[in-house]
């Protein structure tokens, strides 16, 4: 009988698809993966026919107290005991999420737990090896090369097919899940506009792209000839975009992590995070790093960041910096991955 992993990650997307060639390497050792994912999270996963979903409202869960919230939790409760599973694998410091897995009997558990060497995360270490450590069981010591995304093996038609333009995609929203916002991670909006306008000036075709919450994004770019595609497509449509894009340009927020799945080049803009953590490892990505001067950088410390009222890490990072790195990547796109602190 084949074995049979549990990964329980419900989102951000970020982390969910950091987790990704994790969990694909327990896969191609022989487990079935099971994931116990968000709404936002399963779209995502539909992507991989390796990975069987179980679909919870995370945001129900995590910000109610109320009888829908129990409900969803004994619904959970009755889709994942019907397997046994060798391996329950909870990749979330936050103990309310064991409170998911409370009826499953596994063969073995693997939480993480701050004040553990072997089951908390190094600090600067890039997320997807660190997953790869803890869930398959790697030793923590120097390997030879980096982690890879994991790519989808089953994505819908490009919603929009390339037309032969250089194409360039923008995401300039996000930065939040179900928990919480975070605009200390956002290069500001007009600095994108700024780049759209260089962009177009160029000759490029310009798309903006993000979630229903990011709507408040369009505005900003009346009287540009951009094509808006914000809310318009699921994940799965998204990713099968960005495979058609030249290059997508946003900061530490989903897209990147998406875009970093698909074969596209990426320009990554980073202040209060460290690209260490989150940059995608392979070849046509380039990260410009904000802020090199400031002593506050990073402030990040895996919870919350600083209590900064100017954001001057992202603000340092100028439109022609970014509108540079958009040709370097265009220019070479099979470039290894590189950061540039500025």
């Amino acid at each position: 009988m084949a074995r049979v992993t549990l990964i329980v990650k419900l989102g951000a997307i970020g982390d969910v698809a950091g987790v990704l060639p994790a969990a694909r390497h327990l896969y191609n050792s022989g487990s079935q993966i099971h994931w116990l994912c968000g709404k936002a999270a399963a779209s995502l996963l539909s992507c991989y026919s390796w990975i069987t979903p179980i679909v919870v409202d995370d945001d129900l869960i995590l910000n109610n107290h109320n009888a829908a919230a129990i409900r969803e939790v004994i619904a959970a409760w009755l889709s994942l005991t019907k397997t046994r599973y060798d391996l329950c694998a909870i990749l979330q410091y936050d103990r309310r999420y064991r409170l998911l897995t409370l009826p499953i009997n596994a063969r073995k558990l693997i939480a993480l737990e701050r004040g553990s060497r072997f089951l908390q995360f190094v600090s600067e270490r890039h997320h997807s090896a660190e997953y790869m450590r803890i869930l398959c069981g790697m030793p923590d010591g120097f390997r030879d090369q980096n982690v890879p995304p994991s790519p989808p093996d089953q994505l819908p038609p490009n919603p929009m097919p390339a037309n032969g333009a250089i194409r360039v995609a923008l995401a300039p929203g996000g930065a939040r899940n179900p928990l919480r916002d975070d605009p200390q991670r956002r290069w500001p909006l007009e600095s994108y506009v700024a780049l759209a306008r260089l962009l177009l000036d160029a000759g490029f075709e310009v798309t903006l792209t993000g979630g229903p919450g990011d709507l408040w994004v369009e505005p900003h770019f009346c009287g540009l000839p951009v094509q808006s595609c914000v809310a318009k497509w699921g994940l799965p449509e998204l990713l099968a975009f960005y495979r058609s894009c030249h290059c997508v340009v946003t900061h530490d927020t989903g897209p990147l992590h998406l875009a970093g799945l698909v074969g596209c080049g990426i320009v990554g803009l980073f202040g209060p995070t460290a690209p260490s953590k989150a940059l995608p490892r392979r070849a046509g990505v380039f990260a410009l790093w904000g802020g090199e001067r400031l002593p506050c950088r990073p402030c990040y410390d895996g919870q919350s960041f600083a209590d900064c009222t100017c954001n001057q890490c992202m603000i340092s990072i100028a439109p022609e910096k970014v509108f540079a790195a958009v040709n370097r990547v265009i220019e070479r796109p099979d470039a290894e991955w590189r950061v540039e602190s500025l």
